[in-house]
C-alpha cells in the first residue's frame, strides 16, 4: 500500500510539473548553428516538455551549437513536429544503435551514438531533467579549448587513480551490503583494469547526465575495451544492469589529461537541498526530482526567461 501511494504522490507531482513544462512551447524557438557543437539528448514522447527547457535553457545561455536527439522509440511524429519547430529541425536518430559486445539498454545506445557524433564534434550529452538558469562562461571556455567536462556526482567528487578509487570504494558502507549496485561493484574493482597503451589511467564519480566530449576521431574504442575489462572483472551479467554506461562515460572523461571536474557551487545535482540563487545549472535526479517543488519553480522561472529572450 505504501508504495501504491508513493507512486500515486509521484504521478500528481509529475503531472502538475509537465502542466508548467508545457508553458515552453509559447516560447521563440531556437536558431541551431552548425559550429562543431552538438548538443545531444536521448528522449522520448514523456519527457517532451521538460527536454525543450532543458534543451532551450542552455542553448540560450551558450547561444551556439545545433541539436541532435535519439529517439527512445516512443517518439510521435506529432511530437516531432514540435522538436523540428522549436529546435531548429534537429536531427533524429533511430533508437536501433549497435553497442557492440556492449550491454544493450537504452543509455549505452545513447553513449554510442555520442561516439559517433564525436569523431568531428563537440557533443555536450545533456538530461531531460535538467535546467541551465544562468551563464555558463566556463562551459564556453572548455568547449573553445576542446576539454571534456563533467557534472560531479557530488561536491567532493575528484579524478583518482584506479587504487584510489577502489580503496574508497571499499570503504563506502554499502559496500558490505549486497547486492552491489554495478556502479559500486565495478569502482571496487577499478584497480584491477587493465588496458593496453594506457597509463596511469584515472577516475571520477560524476553524472552521465551532463558531460561534454570534446571531437575524438577513436569513436567507441575506449568504450568497447573498457567494457570487456568489465565482463571479465564482474561476468556479464552483472556488467549489463542499469548505471554502467555512467560508469563508463566517467572512465572515458577521466583519461583526457585536461577534463575538467565542473565547480559544484555553480553545476549541482538536486539532493532536496536548497540551491544556491547564483546556481547556474541544475540537475534534478529522479529521487529527489519533484521534492518542494523546486523542480517546477525554476522551470517556470527559465520559460519567463525564454519568452522574453530574443532567438
Amino acid at each position: 500500500m505504501k508504495r501504491i501511494v508513493e507512486e500515486l504522490r509521484w504521478l500528481s507531482r509529475e503531472h502538475l510539473y509537465l502542466r508548467t513544462a508545457a508553458g515552453v512551447l509559447d516560447t521563440p524557438a531556437r536558431r541551431a548553428s552548425d559550429d562543431g557543437l552538438v548538443i545531444f539528448s536521448m528522449i522520448g514522447t514523456r519527457v517532451l516538455y521538460p527536454y525543450l527547457v532543458a534543451a532551450k535553457s542552455l542553448h540560450r545561455q551558450l547561444q551556439r551549437g545545433r541539436f541532435a536527439i535519439l529517439d527512445d522509440g516512443t517518439l510521435t511524429d506529432d511530437d516531432k513536429a514540435v522538436l523540428r519547430s522549436h529546435l531548429d529541425d534537429p536531427e533524429i536518430f533511430a533508437a536501433d544503435i549497435d553497442t557492440k559486445a556492449c550491454p544493450t539498454y537504452s543509455s549505452w545506445r545513447r553513449l554510442f551514438c555520442l561516439l559517433e557524433l564525436r569523431r568531428e564534434n563537440f557533443v555536450i550529452q545533456l538530461d531531460s531533467d535538467t535546467v541551465t538558469r544562468g551563464p555558463v562562461p566556463l562551459l564556453a571556455e572548455l568547449i573553445d579549448e576542446g576539454r571534456d567536462f563533467i557534472l560531479k556526482g557530488e561536491s567532493e567528487t575528484r579524478f583518482l587513480s584506479l587504487p584510489d578509487v577502489s580503496a574508497l570504494a571499499r570503504a563506502n558502507p554499502a559496500a558490505d551490503k549486497p547486492p552491489l549496485h554495478v556502479q559500486l561493484a565495478m569502482e571496487m574493482q577499478m584497480e584491477n583494469v587493465q588496458i593496453a597503451g594506457h597509463n596511469d589511467l584515472r577516475y571520477a564519480r560524476g553524472c552521465a547526465g551532463f558531460a561534454g566530449f570534446a571531437p575524438d576521431p577513436t569513436g567507441s574504442e575506449l568504450a568497447e575495451t573498457f567494457s570487456a575489462e568489465a565482463v571479465r572483472l564482474l561476468g556479464y551479467d552483472q556488467w549489463k544492469q542499469w548505471g554502467s554506461e555512467q560508469v563508463t562515460s566517467n572512465f572515458l572523461i577521466a583519461q583526457r589529461p585536461d577534463a575538467a571536474l565542473l565547480p559544484y557551487d555553480r553545476y549541482c545535482n538536486y539532493w532536496n537541498e536548497p540551491v544556491p540563487p547564483d546556481m547556474a545549472f541544475v540537475h534534478f535526479i529522479g529521487t529527489y526530482r519533484y521534492n518542494g517543488g523546486v523542480y517546477r519553480q525554476m522551470t517556470r522561472e527559465v520559460i519567463d526567461q525564454l519568452r522574453a529572450a530574443s532567438v
